[in-house]
């Protein structure tokens, strides 16, 4: 009787399987029904230049035979995965008596691989995504939903951690070198005799530098990825050092060309594209999170640290203090981290197996004529006239495999790269040019307005400015970990955008006296929800992107680089360019413009919402 019940048990655990197993069938099915969908309505959108997608969404998602609905939102189906895997749960559970021996009996019950493999379709269906997945999609390093072997040309053996771990440090230092000043710049500005509101060309002139080293930095990672960063490096070290020169020589050139220098040594880019290619598939996402993260932590210890540096002592008539410790110490920072990459950095083995094909192609060009006369003869002994259908035949097998070339290959130019965006990327990139400005108008000007309203120091202006760093990593955490699975992407987009715009105006001078409370809370809200706001539109621009974007030296990281940096240089420009209106005047000026570009963010969200799934 017991052998009875266990060949039951069996039968029941193997049929909830099948049960499971055409699960994941349908499950993949309606994804490729869903994925070919939104790619045939992006090839009308392009070539007719007509919305088909705005109509078809608009028109069928509410409608009561609509399919849209349970496609986006899959009714029923994690109730029946919730059922099979209570079900066999309780089979495991209810029957460990029937196991053969003792030691057959496990003391932990795994989950079904079945369950996994449909949660796992589920997830991919819904784009429901963890705070690893959201930190990965932050950082806009494309991954391909079902790589195969032959795409995924980075294995284990050949994947360097030390190399990663160095440009992930590379990516922190720089970010605190970009806020270590805040605090200081207009301290510094003034010291030379300039206005309180220079701070703004001193911080942004990084920013104008990068726009340019993003590009070069971008093609040489097609090269290699050591001399970039060995580049970078120098840069980096030279600037900081003329940045920290620049109070005993008394001059803001040299102050400025340290700063250009820091940012013509900016590579992010390199760094994205080491974790694209370089880092294995299976920890890509965790490469990916931890590159955001570092980002995250640079720039909240670059303003904490300036915070610490408040002492003021000469030695060898080099002045040390709160102007100039910050690049005395980015500067010993890079010289340490030049001598250990040196040292560590190991070349990915791609670039030389590229090298030596170019070099076997280059050696061989009598074997490559030999081939094409070979070519000729066979071309000669077909016939000249071919049938119709044969004609037909290899017309379309032609144009279909050029279309199918063309289609695959990455853009060559800026221009070639604006042909690819849609109206919905580009609305993207604008919400993102939006959020960098009100960020950096917020970060930039915090020391001059909190010095002229409320009387802060330094330390006060650099804790200020660490607590709000500080909020990105846990902000990051909730969006990713819960609201993304509540909320769809757009949604949560559109009521960033406007929780940023309330942000703003509350962030105005109504009255006379401006309080403490009324500045910290707007700058809490104008930042969280700028933050929130940047993680879901890079997710949303990593899905809406052609995926031509995603490879070569004008990808979508990069744009979406620029689109931020000219958002720096613009936002940086305009507080230099309203100091000269008075301090008086100077919070109100600055906030007018993000006001602007946030309502028309907003407005252009609405226009393109349906293509935002």
């Amino acid at each position: 009787m017991q052998q009875v019940d266990t060949s039951r048990v069996f039968q029941l655990r193997e049929d909830y399987r099948e049960v499971g197993r055409d699960l994941v069938k349908l499950l993949r099915f309606v994804d490729m029904n869903a994925t070919g969908l939104r790619k045939i309505l992006k090839k009308f959108d392009k070539r007719f230049g007509y919305k088909f997608t705005d109509y078809y969404v608009t028109t069928r998602s509410n409608h009561p035979y609509s399919q849209l609905q349970q496609v986006f939102k899959q009714v029923g189906i994690v109730a029946v995965a919730g059922a099979l895997s209570r079900n066999l749960a309780y089979l495991e559970h209810e029957h460990r008596g029937s196991f053969l021996s003792i030691y057959d009996n496990p003391s932990v019950v795994l989950q079904d691989p079945i369950i996994d493999q449909v949660n796992h379709a589920v997830q991919k269906l819904t784009h429901a995504t963890s705070f690893m997945q959201y930190l990965g999609q932050h950082a806009l390093i494309v991954q391909d939903d079902t790589p195969s072997g032959s795409e995924d040309n980075v294995d284990d053996e050949s994947y360097h951690f030390m190399s990663l771990m160095l440009n992930l440090v590379n990516t922190f230092l720089y970010m605190v070198n970009t806020y270590i000043i805040v605090p200081t710049a207009d301290d510094y500005s003034v010291s030379l005799g300039a206005a309180a509101t220079v701070c703004g060309i001193i911080i942004g002139s990084m920013a104008v530098a990068q726009v340019f080293s993003s590009v070069y930095f971008s093609a040489w990672s097609n090269r290699s990825y050591f001399r970039p960063l060995v580049f970078s490096s120098i840069m980096l070290f030279s600037g900081n050092l003329l940045y920290a020169l620049a109070y005993d020589l008394n001059s803001l050139t040299v102050l400025l060309i340290g700063r250009i220098l820091c940012g013509l040594g900016s590579a992010r880019a390199v760094n994205r594209r080491y974790i694209s290619d370089c880092v294995p598939l299976k920890i890509r996402l965790q490469a990916s999170a931890g590159f955001v993260s570092a980002s995250a932590l640079g720039m909240a210890c670059g303003p904490g640290l300036a915070g610490f540096l408040q002492t003021k002592f000469t030695i060898y008539s080099l002045t040390f203090n709160q102007s100039t410790l910050p690049g005395w110490v980015m500067s010993i920072a890079w010289l340490l981290y030049l001598v250990w990459l040196w040292f560590s950095f190991k070349e990915p083995e791609h670039f030389a197996k590229a090298a030596a094909e170019a070099a076997a192609r280059t050696s061989q060009p009598s074997e490559s004529g030999h081939q094409e006369s070979a070519n000729l003869e066979e071309g000669l002994a077909q016939p000249l006239l071919l049938g119709s259908e044969e004609r037909l035949d290899d017309n379309s097998e032609d144009n279909d495999d050029e279309d199918a070339k063309s289609s695959h290959e990455p853009a060559t130019s800026f221009a070639s790269a604006y042909k690819l965006l849609t109206p919905s990327v580009k609305v993207q990139l604008l919400i993102y040019f939006m959020l960098k400005y009100a960020m950096e108008i917020l970060l930039s000007e915090s020391s001059v307005v909190t010095t002229y309203y409320f009387n802060w120091d330094t330390s006060a202006v650099a804790i200020f400015l660490a607590i709000l760093g500080l909020t990105v990593l846990p902000v990051n955490a909730i969006v990713g970990s819960y609201v993304t699975n509540w909320f769809e992407d757009r949604q949560i987009l559109l009521a960033s955008e406007i929780m940023v715009l309330i942000g703003i105006i509350m962030s105005f001078r109504y009255t006379p006296h401006y309080s403490i409370p009324q500045y910290v809370s707007s700058a809490l809200i104008t930042f969280v929800f700028a933050e929130v706001l940047e993680g879901v539109n890079l997710s949303l621009l990593s899905r809406v992107m052609s995926s031509r974007l995603s490879r070569g030296t004008y990808n979508g990281g990069l744009l979406s680089t620029e689109a931020g940096t000219l958002a720096r240089v613009v936002a940086d420009a305009t507080i230099t360019a309203a100091g000269y209106l008075g301090t008086d005047m100077l919070l109100n000026v600055t906030l007018l413009p993000p006001l602007v570009i946030t309502i028309v963010s907003i407005v252009a969200t609405f226009c393109t919402y349906n293509t935002l799934y």
